[in-house]
């Protein structure tokens, strides 16, 4: 009897397995439960949205705000971009430090459709409390937002309007360094016998008379060996990280984590976890992350961000980068590693329309940021293309005139987080390496051979024709996988392998084929 190809019938989800017998082997058992868990907690894998509130969204009612920027601070208009200023020498720092636009959190609550409709998970927001600058990098007061963009009572506006559109909200801690300007450090200052002397570090050894981040004057760094600047902080019950969770937010993102160290890390992460279970601490922390566990709950995964930009910009070879990435996954663990974020920009950095012009690189950087382990972390604006260098170029306002249907770079933005969303493995599944040589490619996977992710991809100048492993027991043999996003024939997997051919930047993005049509799936008594 002459079949018919089963490649040349429709797909469809064939019947017979859902009368299989149970299709869960020895290895699924072990690892019952595991995926669903992961699931269940919002932080692993989420989509984050990062917003400087000043840049997002200008304000409806910015002429009855004109008077909280007095000079010399300037208010530009939405329509100007940031260009670096000159240092100045009273207050200790650089004249776009000062240059606002105007933007509040009731602004940011207005335009949360627009996150909404991206497919975030997490709004993120860069600092908003009682700060002088426009980034509020420089805290005066934890507890008290900058009046620029409004109130903790519309913090819990913000946090309430996030939660029923399905979605969480982290702030920005910044707990090494306070402002050389605020009240605390000034009084410190001034006065040997103040309450705030033990808030910092004073001593002729240090530029401008106070230990400060980095040398930066305007930064005076806290002193958290001062258990009265602990429990402000983090440890009582009335701390800012305490405080801020029973508002409704539900996690932190903390300003140079590296710098707070492992110990006191670890002591705000036990209060925040202590505060609301399962809120989220992650960290800005630049080292290899291996060790940085269970001290904060991720990290913003530099290290991760670095090799794939140098894989797809050709400085490191495909299998250089893979032994790299399979490294740190193993060393560190993918469940932190599912809860840091990735990110391909941010306030401090070139945004990836800058950093990367050549379009081909720019979206294999892309995807790799949706489909390896991680929290990908889009920054405002980036969605739609706006380009921008270094300081503060890439800090420019949000071009809302460019939020349209037919913007390629924001089509293709919510195509990378809508696959992320329909395919499990890569929101929750494990990371396994494809065996490969000239190629780069590896797997996200989890106990159901349905949910089967193969990522590959050809980062070099010429076309690659090689043989590939996947070394995955559940892959049917003679059996298609289908591309999701790279826009290339169905492949054949033959006892493991998959013979490819990848043009120069092309890229691929596979799941199997569970049944061709005609009630027949090879599938049928595998879980």
């Amino acid at each position: 009897m002459k079949l018919a190809p089963l490649f040349a019938l429709p797909l469809l989800m064939g019947a017979a397995m859902v009368h299989a017998a149970d299709p869960a082997n020895r290895f699924d058992a072990e690892l019952k439960g595991r995926f669903e868990a992961r699931e269940k907690d919002w932080r692993n894998g989420a989509i984050v949205y990062q917003v400087l509130p000043d840049r997002f969204a200008p304000a409806a009612n910015l002429e009855a705000k004109r008077h909280l920027y007095p000079a010399p601070k300037v208010l530009r208009s939405w329509d100007e971009t940031p260009k670096r200023g000159t240092y100045v020498e009273s207050a200790k720092l650089w004249s776009h430090e000062i240059e606002f636009w105007g933007g509040d959190l009731q602004s940011l609550r207005a335009k949360l459709d627009h996150v909404q409709g991206l497919g975030a998970d997490v709004l993120y927001l860069n600092p908003i409390h009682l700060a002088y600058t426009n980034h509020k990098y420089d805290a005066f007061d934890y507890n008290a937002v900058s009046p620029e963009f409004g109130t903790r009572d519309d913090v819990k506006a913000l946090a309430k309007d996030v939660h029923e559109r399905g979605m969480k909200l982290v702030l920005d801690g910044v707990f090494n360094h306070m402002g050389r300007n605020s009240p605390k450090f000034k009084d410190a200052e001034a006065n040997p016998k103040s309450p705030w002397r033990d808030w910092f570090y004073f001593g002729p050894q240090y530029p401008g008379g106070a230990r400060s981040w980095w040398l930066a004057e305007n930064l005076p760094e806290i002193n958290l060996e001062n258990p009265a600047v602990r429990d402000h902080v983090y440890a009582g019950k009335d701390s800012v990280v305490r405080g801020y969770l029973r508002d409704g937010v539900d996690g932190w993102r903390l300003d140079v984590a590296v710098d707070i160290g492992f110990e006191h890390l670890h002591g705000l992460t036990r209060a925040a976890h202590a505060e609301k279970p399962g809120s989220l601490v992650v960290g800005e922390i630049a080292n290899y992350p291996k060790e940085w566990f269970p001290a904060v709950d991720g990290v913003m995964n530099f290290t991760l961000r670095a090799v794939l930009l140098r894989l797809v910009e050709q400085k490191i070879e495909p299998q250089h980068a893979a032994r790299m990435i399979d490294r740190m996954v193993r060393e560190s663990g993918i469940e932190p590693m599912l809860k840091s974020w990735l990110m391909l920009d941010n306030h401090d950095e070139q945004r990836i329309a800058t950093r990367v012009p050549d379009e081909a690189q720019r979206r294999l950087a892309q995807v790799l940021q949706f489909t390896l382990p991680g929290a990908p972390n889009v920054y405002y604006g980036s969605e739609l293309g706006m380009t921008g260098g270094g300081d503060p170029e890439m800090r420019a306002p949000m071009r809302w005139d460019w939020v349209r249907d037919d913007n390629p770079t924001l089509r293709w933005t919510k195509q990378l987080i809508q696959l992320r969303k329909q395919h499990r493995a890569l929101r929750v599944g494990d990371f396994r390496l494809v065996e490969s040589n000239r190629l780069f490619a590896f797997e996200r996977h989890t106990d159901r051979a349905a949910d089967t992710v193969v990522v590959v991809m050809n980062p070099t100048s010429q076309t690659v024709r090689e043989t590939v492993l996947v070394a995955n027991a559940k892959l049917m043999n003679n059996w298609m996988l289908v591309d999701q996003l790279g826009g290339g024939p169905k492949q054949m997997i033959v006892t493991g392998l998959l013979d490819l051919e990848l043009p120069p930047g092309a890229f691929r993005v596979y799941v199997p084929e569970l049944s061709p049509g005609g009630g027949y799936s090879a599938y049928k008594r595998v879980q």
